[in-house]
């Protein structure tokens, strides 16, 4: 029986390698997942290069958008069941500061975040720690699903919170969304299901507009974006603007799509050190609200998880490829080269 496992692993800024680590074995209070998949994101693309480094430590497991099966439990460990499907909830918080009291683990100042600075997810097996698994991290499926869906839990479930964080949408509202990535047309879905009137998705390529149509929304490209809004609002502007691109022109861009009174979610990351030029007077006339959207509670996850178990987000329109773990460098060109919308892995493979 061979005791190591292949691991796509962090050695520094832009040195990744597959190399071979220990199979774990769950210690008291930890548990043992088997992975069978993990999809990739940007995030992930920005650690591998170096352009993010904040809570990563070299060395470490990449991977943070996890589905697999609980596959051994260490002592000690209870409510967790062998062979049940389950996903992690990556925020590894403190517990005690002042944002995990208040029930915001995702703002906690100490956490680290599994696939960054903890072990995650691009290899065969992932050993949970123990205080993690005691916070209830692992969150089981609510029902039997393709590990492709329940990988889509992570991003989904920073939807949620972006979602959460700008107030939702009421019936009839106008929604823009500016980027058709996965995280755009998983706004997409949520925003239609939640009854808005009109969601206009921003994308420049082809066929993510395609995909956008057919889940319900007005497209367009970024060169007729205002004017397609003016279109569809008379003028007024969109009832709620979702940022879903980091690119810092958008955060100024955002606020003139925007009605009066309205809302705006800057959700996506910026690159690191970047800065944008904003007229205040127009959040301050307007009467804008503007709110941010980083990451995910463990609250976030389990409505995550149920909405997935539910069918509520059609994965097949989102995660367009599957390579096996020896082939992660296609499938990080694949991310890299906006082939498909979202690109998984199956470390079994």
């Amino acid at each position: 029986m061979t005791h190591t496992m292949p691991a796509l692993v962090l050695n520094g800024p832009g040195d990744v390698q597959l190399a071979e680590k220990p199979v774990p074995t769950p210690g008291p209070g930890e548990v043992v997942l088997a992975v069978e998949a993990t999809t990739i994101c940007g995030t992930d693309l920005r650690i591998i290069s170096g352009e993010k480094t904040t809570g990563v430590r070299p060395g470490v497991t990449l991977g943070h958008e996890i589905a697999g099966r609980i596959a051994s439990l260490g002592d000690g460990v209870e409510g967790l069941t062998v062979g049940r499907q389950a996903t992690v909830s990556i925020v590894v918080s403190c517990g005690i500061c002042r944002a995990c009291l208040a029930g915001q683990e995702h703002l906690c100042s100490h956490c680290e975040l599994i696939g960054y600075g903890l072990d995650g997810g691009l290899a065969p097996w992932l050993c949970v720690p123990a205080r993690a698994v005691s916070r209830g991290n692992i969150i089981p499926a609510t029902t039997e699903m393709p590990a492709t869906r329940l990988a889509l839990a992570e991003p989904l479930s920073c939807v949620l919170n972006g979602h959460r964080r700008h107030g939702g949408v009421n019936p009839g509202e106008t929604v823009v969304i500016i980027g058709g990535g996965a995280i755009g047309l998983l706004h997409t879905q949520l925003n239609v299901a939640c009854g808005a009137g009109k969601v206009i998705l921003c994308e420049k390529h082809a066929d993510r507009r395609e995909r956008a149509a057919a889940m319900g929304a007005i497209t367009t490209g970024p060169d007729h974006l205002s004017e397609v809004v003016a279109e569809h609002t008379d003028g007024y502007g969109a009832d709620l603007v979702i940022v879903a691109i980091g690119r810092h022109e958008l955060a100024e861009e955002s606020l003139d799509l925007a009605a009066p009174g309205g809302r705006v979610s800057w959700f996506a990351g910026f690159p690191k050190g970047s800065t944008a030029t904003i007229t205040p007077n127009t959040v301050h006339y307007q009467e804008l609200t503007v709110s941010g959207g980083s990451n995910a509670r463990r609250a976030d996850v389990h409505r995550a998880v149920d909405m997935l178990g539910r069918a509520d987000i059609d994965e097949t329109s989102i995660v367009t490829h599957v390579f096996g773990l020896s082939h992660w460098k296609e499938a990080v060109e694949a991310v890299r080269g906006h082939a498909g919308v979202k690109i998984a892995i199956d470390p079994r493979r």
